[in-house]
């Protein structure tokens, strides 16, 4: 008789919890082999018959609970860039350890002190979600680190999101205030644009 899988896992769970919900390792094995289960990654298991989700992003955010979607791949997520990116930008508090994964992720390293500013939380199933930054951060981060997304790329996602009515250049450059260095930056290609 095939194993059961306990109602309290979720549709994401790691190894751990399983074992803690009293299945063993044949039996996370052959619920692989009958297709119950999926194996995401190494210790992550996956109901089959769970909702869609984007896999990768729900083994970084399982692996490393305060993963941020950062610069191109926030970006996209608000629909301020049409690119495709290959990696997933994922930010993580400077000095938090970078997991491995088996994801195509590029790491960044936030400040501490500016890490939490319009950090929100996207729900990948019902049991997994990963931080991602609003609007407003994703510009200035842009600007902030475009010579690793490019400068266009910066002023295309700032062009876009004033072009979505209710958007206020003054509460750009609020958030842009939290980053000196980038406030100057925006204001100019502001005055270029308006």
């Amino acid at each position: 008789m095939a194993p059961v899988l306990p109602r309290a896992l979720g549709e994401t769970f790691r190894f751990t919890e399983a074992l803690a919900a009293g299945l063993s390792e044949p039996a996370l094995r052959e619920l692989v082999e009958l297709g119950r289960l999926e194996q995401v990654a190494r210790g992550l298991f996956r109901r089959a018959n769970a909702q869609l989700a984007d896999l990768d992003q729900i083994e970084i955010a399982s692996k490393a609970p305060m993963a941020t979607l950062c610069l191109t791949s926030a970006l996209v997520h608000h629909e301020l860039s049409d690119d495709i990116p290959a990696v997933i930008d994922i930010a993580l508090p400077r000095g938090a350890w970078h997991p491995k994964v088996s994801a195509p992720v590029r790491w960044h390293s936030f400040a501490v002190a500016t890490f939490e500013l319009e950090r929100g939380q996207i729900e990948l199933d019902s049991s997994t979600s990963i931080g991602v930054y609003g609007p407003r951060r994703s510009i200035v981060d842009a600007f902030r680190l475009d010579y690793q997304i490019g400068p266009e790329a910066a002023v295309e996602a700032l062009r876009r999101w004033l072009r979505g009515g209710g958007n206020s250049p003054a509460s750009l450059m609020e958030m842009a205030r939290n980053f000196p260095r980038t406030e100057a930056k925006i204001r100019g290609v502001l005055q270029v644009l308006l």
